[in-house]
Parts: C-alpha cells; structure tokens; sequence
C-alpha cells in the first residue's frame, strides 16, 4: 500500500466522523488524525493485489457482464431500492451504524453499545484500507464515470473519480461488517450476512462500482477478517460487545424504520451475483 492510502482513504470516507465521534470511544485507540480511529491492523493488513486477479479486461465476456449488470441495476433509479443505496453509501457515523441495526436486532449507537459502535469504526478502516494494493495498481475507472451518468451520492464524485473502482472498499466494509456482526452475534447470523450482501450490491445500484469490483470487494473482507482473528484488541472488542448485545436485548431496544428497510432491500439487483 503507498503511505498516502491511508490519509487518501480518511478524506474519501470518514471525515464526517470527527464532529460525531470525538467523544464517543470508550478508551484510547491509535487515530489517523484527531476523532478518526485507526484500524486493528495496523500495517498487517491483506495484500489486496496478491489476493486478486486483475479486473476484467474492455471486449472481455467479464467485462460484458459487468456492463449487463450496470445497466440493469440502472434501472432501479430513482425507486426505494435506489434511495436505500444511498444509504448505504454513506459511510459517516452514526448514519453508517444504522444500516446493520435491523439485521443485528438492536441500536447501535455510541451511548448504548460503545464498543460495538467502535468496532464499526475500526474494522472500517482495516477493510477499505486493505483494498489499496489494488486500488492503487489497477486504478480501474468507474461505471459512472464511464458513462458520463449521476451516482446516488452526487456529493462523493469528485473524489470517487480519483480512486480506483476495483475493488470495491464499501463492498469490503460491508461484508467485514456482516463477518464481524456475525461473530458478535451468530443467532444473527443469516440476517447479517444478508444485509452485507446488500450492502455490496448498493453499490450496483448507486452506479459507483461494477460486479467484479463488489465480487472482489467480499473476497478482501475475507482476508482482513481473518487476520482480525488474531488481534487480541479486536477479540476483547468482541467479547465486550456481545455483552452490550445481550443487555440491549434484555433491555428491549428495538432499531427504527426496519419495516421501511425491508420493503426497499425486497427489491433484487438484476443480474446481481
């Protein structure tokens, strides 16, 4: 990864963290910068463009699928589906933290579960780093920009057009998310493993990323969970998690507007794998 990723990667995606979550650590973590947590790996984190084939080739069969499915997943413009990526592309806290709390069951939030909230914020920054090595190599230009078309997030283009689309670092996110929910919270486990597979697929929809991008995405989640596994600060984050989960739950906290989630995450992605 070249040193620049990581500040690159804090500007692209979690700048709206410091006003938010200043506060909200319950001890002292490592920071990129002030209120933006680092990850749990540190420099060990999965050498994305070791763990990937190169994208699809212009004139490939791939490269036509991933086009097919852009166009596809085009079509959900402007719907409730669409409005739900947008959602999902917004990867600011405690917006971001939202989109996991109906699949978990409970809230998520800083005052209620702390160190679950940090370990969204952590395990963030460990999975959209660990896509740099490829991101950086291949630079892969977007659909959005290929085709000269709006994305669901206009707001995130300007610097989206500067990082490469393969792999995906939301789709990383997401899945590391549904991984990580998963562990803390196994009765859960098709819930959120579900929702991270649409949370990927978002990024279809909002015209960010192609398939393969999103494809290969889950495949580096893999790799940062993994490693997570033996990275005693992660566990211990875990552990105390699944006791903030448990007291939630005892306590009766319900998430809000799942009903509408639902509603929009029913509607497939054509063509989607």
């Amino acid at each position: 990864m070249k040193p620049a990723a990581p500040r690159r990667f804090a500007a692209l995606l979690v700048l709206p963290l410091l006003a938010a979550c200043a506060a909200s650590s319950p001890r002292a973590v490592p920071e990129l910068k002030p209120g933006v947590p680092a990850g749990y790996l540190g420099r060990d984190l999965p050498d994305s463009r070791a763990l990937l084939p190169p994208p699809p080739a212009p004139g490939s069969a791939a490269f036509a699928q991933d086009e097919a499915v852009h166009a596809a997943a085009q079509r959900l413009k402007d719907g409730p589906r669409y409005a739900q990526a947008a959602r999902d592309a917004d990867l600011s806290f405690p917006a971001a933290s939202d989109n996991f709390a109906c699949a978990l069951g409970v809230p998520i939030d800083a005052r209620s579960t702390p160190r679950l909230y940090l370990l969204l914020r952590r395990t963030l920054m460990d999975a959209g780093l660990g896509t740099y090595g490829a991101k950086d190599h291949y630079r892969r230009v977007r659909p959005f920009v290929v085709h000269d078309e709006p994305t669901c997030l206009p707001r995130d283009e300007a610097a989206l057009r500067q990082d490469g689309s393969y792999p995906s670092g939301h789709t990383a996110i997401g899945w590391t998310w549904a991984l990580v929910l998963t562990q803390v919270a196994p009765a859960r486990a098709d819930a959120l493993l579900a929702r991270g597979r649409q949370f990927g697929e978002s990024r279809l929809v909002c015209n960010a990323h192609w398939q393969s991008d999103v494809l290969e995405g889950r495949a580096v989640a893999g790799g940062v969970f993994a490693k997570l596994q033996g990275n005693a600060d992660f566990l211990a984050d875990v552990a105390a998690a699944r006791q903030e989960l448990a007291t939630a739950t005892a306590a009766g906290k319900t998430p809000t507007r799942c009903d509408d989630e639902a509603a929009a995450l029913a509607t497939p992605v054509p063509g989607a794998l």
